[in-house]
């Protein structure tokens, strides 16, 4: 069933209560908020929306890892400053998530105005999903909007208790996600070849993705850490690189299924390897997959293999992208990374869908400014990770319920 999307929830003049994503950042200091507020801008369009809608808008959101406890250096209050910049008006931010005060302050708005509970991981209550604390939540609005895509796997209070009471919708953040995601997921023919690159440290992170895409894709490209476990198993001497050895099984059975599908599957053929994990390390040199010295390490894909996965997206028209090529936050062991991030750019350009998940693929993108020309940028690692597993969060099934 789909999903009721914000714009089919009546919430004309309403009290609407909105979970968003606020956890940025911060510890660097209120100035550098404005270099981490991806996730502010995200939720903007729905926020917006709602104010258009002449409703009293309250927002909700977790900030850090508090533990159940205040703790003033993840309190919201510098994030709402940011937000009240970038949406142009005014936000309330509050001292407190519920009570008496709360509860007063709620009442006082006037249609159009924006307010900013407290970090609602100062309760336990919260990731305990306790019935309690969601009543005291949902009792401040008439409607709830979830518009937190990076936490709808989340059982929390705000993510599955408040839903659960209060008539519901997805947000246009969250819609985007759900839709954006769902595409890969139901390929359609025209929208084939479709190509899965994948990379990141760990194959055991992405088994349940590759068991889920592999018999939709055309092309699995793989590189980064996860790429060393796939060459071990085919045989080559991969150094002093950490390797799965509990899933090297579950690496040829993935190219042998691969096979029998008739999937591409391309890995690298050379390698940027290092003597040591370091920038400034004094050993640092690209060699064929056959050529990996003793007791070095595997960094990055090389140039040959760059180039050539490069080609193998140019042909697709939907690309979906899970984890980097190398270790991208450490230069020089970013380029492949860069050069894959801007392979995708060219094919989007050239009207390829592309998709990328969250987390450290979004990050690079960022990273090589390349945001403008891919087609959908996930603000969920985890929960990206999870719906291309094929899983449903009970945050987004509750968005229809009948109340």
């Amino acid at each position: 069933m789909a999903k009721r999307a914000v714009s089919q929830l009546d919430v004309a003049g309403k009290r609407v209560l909105v979970r968003v994503d606020f956890n940025i950042p911060i510890e660097q200091g209120v100035e550098a908020i404005a270099s981490y507020d991806q996730r502010l801008r995200a939720t903007l369009p729905t926020i917006r929306y709602l104010i258009d809608q002449r409703c009293r808008v309250i927002l909700c959101s977790h900030l850090g890892r508090p533990g159940g406890k205040e703790v003033d250096a993840l309190r919201l209050a510098p994030v709402g400053d940011r937000l009240a910049t970038l949406l142009g008006v005014p936000v309330k931010c509050l001292s407190e998530t519920i009570g008496p005060g709360v509860e007063e302050s709620v009442a006082s708005m006037k249609p159009g105005e924006v307010a900013l509970l407290e970090n609602l991981r100062f309760h336990a209550g919260e990731e305990k999903n306790d019935p309690e604390f969601a009543h005291s939540i949902a009792g401040l609005a008439d409607c709830f909007v979830m518009d937190a895509f990076a936490v709808t796997h989340r059982a929390h209070a705000s993510t599955v208790g408040v839903p659960g009471l209060l008539p519901s919708a997805m947000g246009l953040l969250v819609q985007r996600e759900v839709e954006s995601l769902g595409q890969a997921l139901d390929i359609k023919d025209e929208n084939k070849p479709l190509a899965a690159l994948m990379g990141g440290a760990k194959v055991s992170d992405k088994i349940m993705v590759l068991e889920n895409l592999l018999g939709k894709l055309d092309h699995l490209i793989v590189g980064g850490g996860m790429s060393v476990t796939f060459l071990k198993a085919q045989g080559y001497d991969t150094g002093a690189s950490s390797i799965e050895e509990d899933r090297l099984d579950f690496a040829k059975e993935v190219l042998s299924r691969a096979t029998q599908l008739g999937v591409q599957v391309h890995l690298p053929v050379d390698v940027v390897v290092a003597d040591r994990f370091a920038a400034d390390a004094a050993g640092v040199k690209t060699v064929l997959v056959n050529q990996v010295p003793p007791d070095w390490l595997i960094m990055d894909i090389g140039e040959t293999t760059a180039r050539l996965f490069a080609e193998s997206l140019g042909q697709c028209k939907t690309i979906v992208w899970n984890g980097p090529m190398g270790a991208f936050e450490t230069p020089p062991f970013d380029e492949g990374t860069r050069q894959v991030a801007e392979a995708i750019a060219k094919a989007t350009t050239n009207g390829a869908v592309s998709i990328v998940g969250g987390g450290d693929s979004a990050a690079a993108i960022t990273t090589f400014e390349l945001d403008a020309q891919i087609t959908h940028i996930s603000t969920g690692g985890g929960a990206s990770l999870q719906m291309l597993e094929g899983k449903s969060f009970n945050s987004v099934e509750l968005l229809d319920n009948p109340l």
